[in-house]
């Protein structure tokens, strides 16, 4: 994907760490020395200057950007940000939330996903890039596991198998729960027992720590 972060503070750099190796990252940032430093320990693309502007914008690649991601420290910038990102055809636009005043206004923005929890925010925006079939809902014990909703694909491998044969099966990972099935056409959510089978376009729900959550959605998408 390629992934254009504004803001190249503390939390910009975290996310560019995260998805450089996997992703074409181009950070903003209106401090020449951040750009720099990004480019020397990261290897990421940087651009310098201001993100609210059109044409340092372009010069980034907003044109065939798939995410966007306000990462600055002012509402009021990664609010303009969002506008621009959505004027610009962004499909996903993820900004980070200081004050909540602002929700309103991001969401008429067009931001996709609007995040207030410093401390999982990164991992949260991870997920919703690299995992976009997974749903993260909550956070248990600040970040060490989480609550995530997974919709199960037609050509799952998954699909017929019974709760016990799944977390059975070789690759499922030891420390994740299938907490519960959603049948959205039956419109109806089950309390999984080992009996119960999986078909396809279920909502699994699943707690997790985060890597093994990555690894039951790798599991689910054979």
């Amino acid at each position: 994907m390629y992934v254009i972060i504004a803001g190249g503070g503390a939390f910009g750099r975290r996310l560019t760490k995260k998805l450089a190796p996997n992703h074409d990252v181009v950070v903003i940032d209106i401090e020449r020395e951040v750009c720099e430093r990004i480019y020397s320990e990261y290897g990421a693309v940087s651009v310098h200057g201001n993100a609210t502007q059109i044409h340092v914008l372009r010069d980034a690649g907003i044109e065939k950007c798939d995410v966007a991601i306000g990462a600055m420290d002012e509402d009021t910038n990664n609010l303009a940000l969002a506008i621009l990102a959505k004027n610009f055809g962004v499909d996903n636009i993820l900004v980070r939330m200081r004050n909540p005043e602002y929700q309103n206004a991001y969401e008429l923005a067009g931001a996709t996903h609007i995040g207030a929890e410093i401390d999982i925010l990164a991992d949260k925006f991870i997920t919703e890039i690299e995992e976009p079939i997974i749903k993260k809902v909550a956070s248990i014990g600040r970040g060490k596991a989480e609550v995530s909703i997974l919709d199960i694909p037609q050509d799952s491998e998954c699909v017929g198998l019974t709760v016990s044969e799944i977390v059975n099966s070789e690759g499922f990972p030891d420390e994740c729960v299938i907490a519960g099935i959603y049948d959205q056409n039956q419109d109806k959510l089950v309390i999984p027992r080992g009996s119960k089978k999986i078909n396809a376009h279920n909502q699994i729900f699943l707690v997790a720590t985060r890597e093994n959550m990555e690894q039951a959605a790798k599991f689910f998408m054979r």
